[in-house]
């Protein structure tokens, strides 16, 4: 019997003993820190929005697609007769949500860069204003953190005035992605859409327009400032007719999120450049950033290169 009890008893404290060097070992292994889930954080933050605008839109369109031929047809019916009902939707306003832009996600987003707004004037809410944005870089990260999401304080900068950005009419035409885009202020850039923000939506806004546009991309590369402005007069005439200010917005530090093959002017694939971008509206840029994994490697996510927009 004692040597039964002996036995278990040894069993016992070998079990503790075992348990003990396992806990020693678990609490030995580094856990992450707050900065590195804080860096977490904020690289998903701005992966979901790269993979938001660079493929929403074609992923929701081959989508709606294929269900047409599946027994899923009806939703593809469905929301084509949404779109047709709700086609003039975002040259009247669009149909903003202020939930996303106070979405917690935008202040991981504007931490990655980060990025910063300089007030130096104030804009009163009797007026309509038209901002003209500078400069356009490859992806308008400055115009869209400051004038899409709150996580810059523009609201508390400036009470009483509601930003819209902005953007090609051919992204309203790409289903779900449109919703995506009209949910955060988002606008064509066209006479009509710019014509009711100031003329019919009453006072207070503020539409953003990045006036170099998708030819300005094209000569965008770190440490080089090339606007587009000379010949591009139609936002001045707009504002005439409507009797909205212009107010100048300028985001130092957008070229250096990227870096890019620049072709000199006169070249063939300079040629080829701007025809597409003549015939599509946007200019297919030969750009890479950093990587998903680490920042040697290349990748499509930007850079964390200061972004302050004044």
């Amino acid at each position: 019997m004692k040597t039964i009890i002996a036995a278990c008893s040894q069993n016992l404290s070998g079990s503790r003993a075992s348990v003990q060097t396992a806990l020693r070992t678990l609490l030995a292994v580094p856990w992450p820190s707050q900065r590195d889930v804080r860096s977490c954080l904020q690289l998903l933050s701005v992966l979901q929005w790269v993979l938001s605008f660079l493929l929403l839109g074609i992923i929701s369109l081959l989508l709606l697609i294929y269900l047409v031929f599946t027994s899923f047809w009806p939703i593809s019916a469905l929301y084509l007769a949404w779109i047709i009902f709700d086609w003039d939707t975002p040259e009247r306003g669009g149909r903003r949500l202020p939930c996303l832009r106070r979405w917690p996600v935008w202040k991981h987003f504007r931490d990655y860069f980060p990025v910063k707004l300089v007030k130096t004037h104030e804009l009163s809410p009797s007026h309509n204003y038209i901002i003209g944005s500078h400069p356009h870089g490859i992806l308008c990260v400055g115009a869209f953190c400051n004038f899409i999401t709150g996580s810059t304080g523009f609201g508390e900068l400036f009470p009483g005035i509601r930003p819209f950005l902005t953007t090609l009419a051919g992204n309203f035409r790409l289903p779900v992605f449109r919703e995506y885009l009209m949910s955060g202020g988002l606008c064509p850039v066209t006479r009509r859409a710019i014509g009711y923000l100031l003329s019919k939506n009453g006072t207070g806004n503020a539409v953003a327009i990045v006036i170099g546009g998708a030819a300005e991309s094209l000569s965008c590369r770190p440490g080089v400032t090339t606007l587009i402005l000379k010949n591009r007069k139609g936002f001045v005439r707009m504002a005439l007719q409507h009797g909205a200010n212009l107010v100048p917005s300028f985001s130092f530090g957008e070229n250096d999120l990227f870096r890019q093959v620049v072709f000199e002017e006169g070249s063939w694939m300079r040629s080829v450049q701007q025809r597409f971008q003549k015939m599509m509206g946007f200019a297919p840029c030969v750009f890479y950033g950093r990587g998903l994994t680490s920042v040697r490697s290349r990748g499509f996510l930007p850079y964390a290169r200061p972004i302050t927009t004044v």
